[in-house]
């Protein structure tokens, strides 16, 4: 009867603080190991932040941490504050609807986020252009917004693709948690 009681609050333990915050950094240092352009698990950190924590100031912080951890390795980047600020609302938003997120709606829901970072992030590429990446000015008129978010189109799929393959495991692993102990 004890060991039941320690093993649940074990399990309860692991699935609500350990199994996340493990989880979401390894999804930030995914960004570490070489991958297509865009085709990075930060979207689906941001969604499945706010679906695992219960806090949002932790479903937050964690996201930042994640993201600072990793762009100490990778480097700092002139559209750092758009990138985060899109995470940021990602992260805010869907722990706002966390309850909706499932299965069946996370495709809906992983294009969404992944549109959101795609409007927010390449605003950032036209307002400052892209300093040291390929040196792009874009006119700063609506013409020169239009050509950015035109020419950024084919890193959107790798953007959403990625999306849907970090956060659909990472969905599976956290329901099965509990049904794996319990098996045992």
């Amino acid at each position: 009867m004890l060991e039941n009681r320690i093993m649940n609050n074990l399990l309860n333990i692991i699935k609500k603080q350990i199994f996340p915050i493990g989880l979401i950094l390894i999804l930030a240092f995914a960004r570490l190991i070489p991958h297509p352009p865009n085709f990075t698990p930060v979207i689906a950190l941001a969604i499945m932040s706010g679906y695992f924590f219960k806090n949002l100031n932790l479903s937050l912080l964690t996201l930042i941490i994640a993201m600072l951890i990793s762009d100490v390795f990778i480097g700092f980047y002139e559209n750092l504050f758009f990138v985060y600020a899109s995470l940021l609302l990602i992260t805010f938003v869907f722990y706002k609807i966390s309850k909706k997120i499932n299965f069946k709606n996370l495709f809906i829901y992983g294009f969404a986020g992944s549109l959101v970072f795609f409007i927010i992030s390449n605003f950032g590429v036209w307002a400052l252009g892209s300093p040291g990446v390929h040196d792009i000015a874009y006119d700063k008129s609506l013409n020169g917004l239009i050509e950015c978010y035109i020419l950024a189109i084919p890193f959107f799929g790798n953007t959403f693709l990625s999306t849907l393959i970090f956060a659909y495991p990472a969905m599976y692993i956290y329901k099965s948690l509990p049904a794996r102990a319990s098996a045992r």
